[in-house]
Order: C-alpha cells, then sequence, then structure tokens
C-alpha cells in the first residue's frame, strides 16, 4: 500500500498554517523565552490509535527552524497505545513552541481520520469489499487526509471533479431521468471522452439501473439503497459493471452492507466524521537552556537544592 505523500503537498498546507497561527513570529516565546534556549519534548500518545502525518509533524518543525531535529518512532500505519513515545523533538526552544500547535493539529487530526478509517476497515474483515473515502474533505487538506485514509487500511476514490467521471443525481436531473435520456446521456458522454475514462453514475432507484446499464457505466452507485434492495442491485447488475454502495453508511451497518455482495462502500465519514486524536507534546528544557532560563544570579542556588541540604 502507498500511503506516500508529496514535499510539495505537505508544504503547501504547513505554509498557510504558520501563517495563520504566527503571522508576525511568536509574541509569548519571544518575550518569555531566552533566544540561545533549547527544549527537548516527546510526542506521546494519550489513547490507542493508527498514526499518521509522521512527516508531516516533522516537517512543520523544520518550517519554522531547519535546525530543529525530529526523531520519528513508529511509522504512518502503525498502531499505538496510551503512554507510547511517537516522535522526539529537539531544538532552539522559541522554534519548538512556535511549531508546536500546527504540528500537533495536523497529526492529532490526521491520526484520527486514520484510527477510525481502520474501524471501519475490520468490521469488513473477511470479505472483499473496498472502503473508501468521498471528496467530503476538510478544503485545503484533501491530499493529507486521504493519506491518512490509506495509512488506515482504506482506499481513496476519485481525487477531484477534474480526474474521474461520476455522474450523479444533479447531473441526472437536468439531463433528464427517463429511462431513455439516462442511457442516451452516458452513450453521448462515452462518445466525447477518451477510450479509457472510467464512467461511474449514481442511481437512487433500482428502476434506473437496467437504463445506466444500456448506456455501458462501468461503475453503479447505489446510493441510500435498503439492504434489500443492495441485493436487488447486485443481483441486476451482475457481472456487468461494478457497484458501490453509498448512503447511510456506520459502524453499525457497514458489515451488513458488504454483505449484500457490492463491491465498494465509499464512506464520507472517514474524513467528516473523524475526532482528532488525543496526543500530547510533553515538553522538557535542556541543562543549558535551564540555566539561560533561571532569573537568579549565578552561584546562587534554588530553594529546592537548599532544602535539600542536611
Amino acid at each position: 500500500m502507498d500511503t506516500q505523500l508529496s514535499a510539495r503537498e505537505i508544504d503547501a498546507v504547513i505554509t498557510l498554517a504558520l501563517a495563520e497561527d504566527m503571522p508576525f513570529g511568536d509574541l509569548t516565546s519571544t518575550a518569555f523565552v531566552p533566544a540561545d534556549a533549547t527544549a527537548h519534548a516527546q510526542l506521546v500518545a494519550r489513547e490507542p490509535g493508527v498514526l499518521a502525518g509522521g512527516e508531516i509533524f516533522a516537517r512543520t518543525f523544520a518550517a519554522v527552524d531547519p535546525s530543529v531535529v525530529v526523531s520519528l518512532e513508529a511509522d504512518d500505519g502503525a498502531r499505538f497505545g496510551p503512554g507510547d513515545v511517537l516522535a522526539s523533538v529537539q531544538g532552539p526552544a522559541r522554534a519548538v513552541l512556535g511549531a508546536e500547535r500546527v504540528a500537533l493539529n495536523l497529526i492529532q487530526r490526521l491520526s484520527g481520520v486514520a484510527t477510525l478509517t481502520s474501524e471501519y476497515v475490520a468490521a469488513v474483515a473477511g470479505t472483499s469489499v473496498r472502503v473508501t473515502d468521498t471528496r467530503k474533505t476538510t478544503p485545503g487538506l484533501r491530499a493529507l487526509e486521504r493519506h491518512a485514509v490509506r495509512c488506515g487500511g482504506g482506499h481513496n476514490h476519485r481525487f477531484s471533479l477534474s480526474d474521474a467521471v461520476m455522474a450523479k443525481d444533479n447531473h441526472l436531473a437536468l439531463v433528464g431521468d427517463s429511462p431513455e435520456a439516462l442511457t442516451a446521456s452516458i452513450r453521448a458522454a462515452r462518445e466525447r471522452l477518451p477510450h479509457t475514462t472510467h464512467i461511474e453514475v449514481e442511481v437512487d432507484r433500482v428502476e434506473q439501473i437496467h437504463a445506466v446499464l444500456a448506456g455501458g457505466a462501468d461503475t453503479i452507485m447505489l446510493d441510500n439503497f435498503s439492504l434489500e434492495e443492495l441485493r436487488r442491485g447486485v443481483a441486476l447488475i451482475g457481472d456487468l459493471a461494478r457497484v458501490e454502495a453509498s448512503g447511510g453508511v456506520s459502524l453499525e451497518t457497514i458489515g451488513a452492507i458488504a454483505a449484500t455482495g457490492v463491491d465498494i462502500i465509499s464512506v464520507g465519514a472517514l474524513t467528516h466524521g473523524a475526532r482528532a486524536l488525543d496526543l500530547g507534546l510533553d515538553m522538557g528544557v535542556g541543562e543549558a537552556a535551564r540555566a539561560s532560563l533561571d532569573p537568579r544570579p549565578a552561584g546562587q542556588e534554588s530553594p529546592d537544592q537548599e532544602s535539600s541540604r542536611p
């Protein structure tokens, strides 16, 4: 399974996120933290999950200061439990603090998507059904969220309106949804498209299936069908097209939907229904940084040191 993201896709998101979070620098860190202070931190899981976004996490710190060193302790797609250390961070304290929130927001969000996806995939284990995402993604984060879906064991649907043909109910309403109009519109589209183009058509009634098959659709999406309607649709389509189910899919229903014999189940909830996972960045400072942060004159002992004397 290829879960790779390009550096361009990652850095485009990071640049926008950092510009939003610290457009003129980090006022708090500049005021409170000495310029030469260093910090070390650990990314620690507070709950179980599946990791996604490790490289994104690391590149966020590098975007603020290339001297920050991030060591990833787990690969994307790896499962983890509460208390597991997923990464360590060391470098200039101001840079670590400046990148912290954006880095956490991204890896928490993506790990949440990966974790939820893994639950849906587990619910259809033992079948040949492919669980896919949809275009119901966070604007600007589609490439990252789809990477997270793959990390969770899911698959991606079309990436955008530009890379696949998918005629939905609103398209069909504009060309006419009588059986004759439906068949004719699909055939006309086939004539206009390159011969290699895959055509998917959404139907919301069993009665539309014959017309769509006559038009030559490659995949037929059965939208918001009941389980009985799904079984009828699968039987009607047979091997003439791939069958996708969508609409009303949840962790409670996906197993029964898979059992109807469909090939694909698309689930918008993989992205729009995922919550951010609870991951924390536990911060510490190095000895040199501790000395630079100590306001007492050199040589003066701290109260803790004095009280520890016999």
